[in-house]
């Protein structure tokens, strides 16, 4: 009988993986493919392997301390109580996926989590109070940061970087000799050639980062019940890898095309900020929602590039030089000056919906804050029923 429950665990941890696959794939490489760097498909297969990589190394650590801080008796978590969490997990993760919207693996982890604790009155408050402070602080950070980078720093920073996607392939293979050597495409330049280098390092760090967290949001509950840890971590990777190479492309959609116009810079940009932010907390031991981070970012990235005013002394007189200005923000071209506020020509100021889509926002807000309440809420009146009518 419990080797049946165990089979039933493992399927429902690898329905689990492949969203968790699908949910942080699209953070992590969505600026990537939005510029064009690499496609949906490189996405998915750099996504597998760090993830991999930071499930067997760092993750494994995750995996044997997750339960002992949020619920106060280890004791709550049984096989069964193990399935029915996983399957709150992972159905919520679904919802999330199928809108092509990447919700927080984290945040509904830990809430189908807490709902098992809070019905079993076995839930630390005071540790899930630090972690809900944190996860609203941190999107905060990460938005208003990208919101002043790209409002009063960005055109500087593209008129020193000025990265642009040039036709061909990046890379090459010289076979003129008897060892092909990999060269620069007949187009590609040294500015463009750095710049894409550093964009897929930065995604491929977010990856790893996932793998680091996210493998226990998968497969912990049943190393509690004593299945091998290794054995669990090749299984719930392989499951992610899955869900990165096909509903992925959805989430991929959304926050690399969708969401914001989002040119190289940018790009390089959000990764940073995001990674950076991500990298923080969990040096403090919080786990971090980057899917949360990421988005946000890219919104407060958008809006910023879209909300260039005038100056404080124009916006003061008033008149004709107060006008919303989002001109020269995408200074593609090599060299190009980055001009001051207030003083970009009218006719080069795009609409504010070509750099920031506000329905897509709408929508991605939404998802990510209701796929965290499915699991919390469904997990907690599930146990709720289980322990006070049939357990």
């Amino acid at each position: 009988m419990l080797d049946s429950l165990i089979l039933i665990g493992l399927a429902v941890a690898l329905f689990v993986g492949f969203n968790i696959g699908g949910s942080n794939t699209g953070p992590a490489f969505g600026p990537a493919v939005g510029a064009g760097v690499v496609s949906k498909l490189l996405a998915g297969v750099l996504m597998s392997v760090f993830f991999f990589l930071g499930a067997w190394t760092i993750g494994r650590r995750v995996v044997d301390t997750l339960g002992s801080e949020l619920v106060t008796s280890p004791g709550v978590f049984t096989v069964e109580t193990s399935i029915v969490v996983l399957f709150f997990i992972g159905g919520a993760l679904f919802v999330g996926n199928y809108a092509g919207v990447p919700a927080s693996t984290s945040m509904t982890a830990v809430g189908a989590i807490a709902g098992l604790a809070l019905a079993a009155g076995e839930l630390n408050f005071a540790v899930m109070g630090e972690i809900a402070v944190w996860w609203v602080v941190a999107p905060l950070v990460g938005f208003w940061v990208s919101v002043m980078i790209g409002r009063y720093v960005y055109p500087t920073i593209n008129e020193w970087v000025a990265i642009t996607s040039s036709e061909g392939s990046l890379v090459e293979l010289d076979r003129s000799g008897f060892i092909p050597v990999p060269r620069t495409g007949p187009n590609t330049s040294w500015r463009e050639f750095v710049g894409t280098l550093t964009l897929v390092s930065i995604s491929c760090l977010m990856a790893f980062s996932s793998g680091t967290s996210n493998i226990a949001n998968a497969v912990a509950p049943l190393f509690g019940a004593g299945v091998d840890l290794n054995f669990l971590i090749l299984v719930g990777s392989g499951a992610v890898a899955l869900g990165s190479l096909t509903i992925a492309r959805r989430t991929l959609d959304t926050l690399g095309n969708d969401l914001t116009d989002l040119p190289l810079t940018a790009a390089i940009v959000v990764a940073l900020v995001s990674s950076a932010i991500v990298i923080g907390l969990s040096a403090i031991g919080i786990p971090a929602s980057f899917v949360i981070i990421a988005t946000m970012a890219i919104v407060g990235l958008g809006w910023g590039r879209a909300t260039r005013t005038a100056t404080l002394s124009d916006g003061l007189r008033g008149g004709d030089d107060a006008t919303v200005s989002v001109g020269a923000l995408a200074a593609e071209e090599a060299g190009e000056a980055a001009p001051r506020l207030g003083e970009e020509d009218p006719e080069d100021i795009p609409s504010a919906s070509d750099l920031f889509d506000p329905a897509t926002t709408g929508r991605v807000i939404l998802m990510q804050n209701l796929v965290p309440v499915l699991a919390t809420s469904g997990a907690y009146v599930t146990f709720w029923g289980l322990f006070r009518f049939v357990w």
